[in-house]
C-alpha cells in the first residue's frame, strides 16, 4: 500500500442505525470472473484495505461497509461485497436497503414513480430491491430475499457458561442460530456487554456441534453469528432482537438478513403465511418489517422469499487517507 497514493472516497449511511460506508472511490481493483471469486480476491489479497476503513481511528469495531464491484449475473443494476470488523458477509440487509437508495439518487438505476426496482447482485445471490420514489426523491426501500429456509429446528446445543440450550438455525442469505434470550437467564434489558458474551458462547458452540451447510454454495456454508429474541412474533407487537455476528460485532438494525431468517423459521412451522407481514424492532428501537412474499424450494428442499422493508438515510461523505508516518496504517480494534 502506497500510503501517499490512498484516497478512498465514501458515502456514509445507516439503515435503522447501523452504518452503511459505501465505498465510492479509491479502492484497488478487485479481481475474479464471479462475486464469490471477487470476495476470496478481496479477503485473500486486499483485507488491509478493509482493515484501513472498518477498523479505528478511521472506523469502530461495529463499522459496516460496502464494496461496489463489476456484476457478473444477467440482470444485475450493481453488485457489492460486504465489510465488516472480521471480514466479508455474504448478504446484508440494511446495506441492501440503503443501496435501493444509493443507487436511484445516484443515476445508477434511473428514478421511476412511484417505485424504482433496483437488482442488486449480492454474495449469496440476486436481491430484488423496491425504492419508494416521490419528486424525484428516493425514500424507504423493501427487498426480495434470496430463498430462505430453516436449517435447522430445535436442536439442543451444550454452551459452555449456559447448559443445554434449544434453538434453531435459520438462512437468509446468512446462517443465524435464533432463540429467545430467557432459555439464557436473560432478558434483552441486559447490559450489551452481556447479551454479546451469551451471544457469543452461542455462536462458538454451534459452530462446533452443528453442520451448517448451503444445499448449492459451499462457500456460503458459515454460522454468521446469534440472534437472541425476546420470543415474540411480531404479530400484535414489534419482536425485539439483538444479533451478534462476525467478531462480536452489535447490529444496531433490526438485521435485514436475520429477519429474513426469522420469516422462514416461522414458515417452516407454519406459524406464518404468504402475505402476512410481523415487525421486528432492533436493540436501538428501529423498525423493519417481514413478510412472506413467496413459497419456493431450493435445491429440492422448501424455502421461502421474505419481503424486509425499512429506511436509510445519509449520514455525510468522507475521504480517507493515510499519512506517511501514520503508526495505523491498517488500523487497529479495542473493545
Amino acid at each position: 500500500m502506497d500510503e501517499r497514493a490512498v484516497a478512498i472516497e465514501t458515502v456514509e449511511m445507516h439503515t435503522g442505525g447501523e452504518a452503511v460506508r459505501i465505498v465510492t472511490g479509491g479502492w484497488p481493483a478487485i479481481r475474479g470472473e464471479t462475486i464469490l471469486d471477487k470476495r476470496r480476491d478481496a479477503r485473500e489479497r486486499l483485507d488491509r484495505w478493509r482493515r484501513l476503513v472498518m477498523h479505528e481511528p478511521r472506523g469502530h469495531y461495529d463499522m459496516y461497509g460496502v464494496l461496489p464491484v463489476e456484476p457478473d449475473l444477467p440482470g444485475a443494476d450493481m453488485a457489492v461485497l460486504f465489510i465488516h470488523n472480521e471480514g466479508y458477509s455474504t448478504m446484508c440487509g440494511h446495506a441492501v436497503i440503503a443501496l435501493g437508495r444509493f443507487a436511484v439518487d445516484t443515476g445508477i438505476v434511473p428514478a421511476v414513480e412511484p417505485v424504482t426496482r433496483v437488482a442488486i447482485q449480492c454474495p449469496c445471490g440476486l436481491v430484488e430491491a423496491e425504492v419508494a420514489v416521490r419528486d424525484g426523491r428516493a425514500g424507504a426501500a423493501s427487498f426480495v430475499s434470496v430463498p430462505a429456509f430453516a436449517a435447522h429446528l430445535d436442536r439442543t446445543v451444550e454452551v459452555p457458561g449456559y447448559g443445554a440450550v434449544t434453538l434453531d438455525v435459520g438462512y437468509g442469505g446468512a446462517f443465524y442460530a435464533i432463540l429467545p434470550a430467557a432459555r439464557l437467564g436473560l432478558s434483552l434489558t441486559a447490559p450489551a456487554a452481556r447479551l454479546v458474551e451469551a451471544a457469543d458462547a452461542v455462536s462458538r458452540a454451534v459452530r462446533a456441534a452443528l453442520p451448517i451447510e448451503h444445499p448449492v454454495e459451499a462457500d456460503l456454508g458459515f454460522l454468521y453469528g446469534t440472534i437472541l429474541t425476546d420470543g415474540g412474533d411480531g404479530r400484535e407487537a414489534p419482536t425485539v432482537n439483538v444479533c451478534v455476528f462476525a467478531d462480536r460485532e452489535v447490529d444496531r438494525s433490526p438485521t435485514g438478513s436475520g429477519v429474513t431468517a426469522r420469516v422462514a423459521l416461522m414458515r417452516a412451522r407454519g406459524e406464518i403465511a404468504p402475505g402476512e407481514t410481523r415487525r421486528f424492532r432492533s436493540i436501538v428501537g428501529s423498525e423493519f418489517t417481514g413478510a412472506v412474499e413467496a413459497d419456493t424450494t431450493l435445491a429440492g428442499r422448501p424455502a421461502v422469499r421474505v419481503r424486509v422493508a425499512g429506511k436509510a438515510h445519509y449520514a455525510g461523505r468522507a475521504t480517507f487517507t493515510i499519512e506517511p508516518d501514520d503508526p495505523f496504517p491498517e488500523g487497529f480494534l479495542v473493545r
